[in-house]
């Protein structure tokens, strides 16, 4: 029965040359892999930093309206408390 003989040699070289296929081909895979998630974060960035501008100038405006909420608010009390006062004196005027 005759036996079949492993080239070593040949052997080797298969081995060593799958081995630099796969390394060149996960340093690509890696390369690629990098440069997607630099985009990704680098896009993510610009996109927060325009949504920070516009949180900015809503947080703003919404001060100012309430600021302006407020002084209408104090306004009206005041306003109130003025008639309270007027329509107390005219109530004890016919009462009293």
């Amino acid at each position: 029965m005759a036996t079949n003989k492993i080239n070593t040699a040949n052997f080797t070289k298969k081995v060593e040359n799958a081995i630099k296929t796969v390394k060149s081909k996960a340093n690509k895979a890696n390369y690629y892999a990098l440069n997607a998630t630099e985009e990704v974060v680098t896009e993510t960035i610009s996109i927060a930093t325009q949504w920070q501008q516009v949180t900015d100038k809503a947080l703003k405006g919404g001060v100012k309206l309430l600021d302006n909420q407020q002084n209408l608010i104090f306004d009206t009390l005041e306003s109130y408390k003025k008639h309270f006062v007027k329509g107390s004196k005219r109530l004890r005027k016919v009462f009293a």
